[in-house]
């Protein structure tokens, strides 16, 4: 039996020397950087072309507090989850423009990489494997469907 494909994942920070270990946590938790962006509109042209599983979006970016507005339309248009990586947790609306959840900054590398681990599983499982890890928060939606599995909402 083959091992599944690596997810891919789209990288949404302007800052460079982020943007850069967040590549590198992606690697060393298997996964496939597809992509890097550093402005809301870059991000939602990139994500329209690469088609990421996983997309990690800073909210403050170079265009402006923009980050929430790429998210929504990264979810919408493309499909793919979305995951904020912000220290501007207070700027997200409650419905987390229809991402999966936040890690806040400062953020860990534990932090990071097992918030992908377990994102990597209720990606393919269609549902979460236990709670989220420290660190990540899910937003409510997501926590609905993943308490009752994805593969409701299909």
């Amino acid at each position: 039996m083959t091992a599944p494909d690596p997810l891919d994942v789209l990288i949404v920070e302007d800052e460079v020397l982020l943007a850069e270990e967040l590549a590198f946590l992606v690697r060393e938790a298997g996964l496939r950087e597809v992509g890097r962006a550093m402005s809301s509109r870059e991000a939602v042209a990139l994500a329209a072309e690469l088609t990421p599983d996983l997309a990690l979006v800073d909210v403050h970016l170079r265009d402006g507090p923009t980050g929430v507005e790429a998210a929504r339309l990264i979810v919408q248009d493309v499909g793919a989850v979305v995951l904020f990586m912000t220290a501007n947790v207070a700027r997200l609306p409650s419905d987390y423009a229809g991402a999966c959840g936040v890690i806040g900054k400062p953020y860990s590398e534990r932090a990071v990489k097992t918030a992908l681990a377990y994102l990597e599983v209720c990606l393919r499982d269609g549902r979460a494997p236990g709670p989220p890890p420290l660190g990540l928060t899910l937003s409510p939606r997501y926590r609905e469907l993943w308490d009752g599995g994805l593969a409701e909402t299909g």
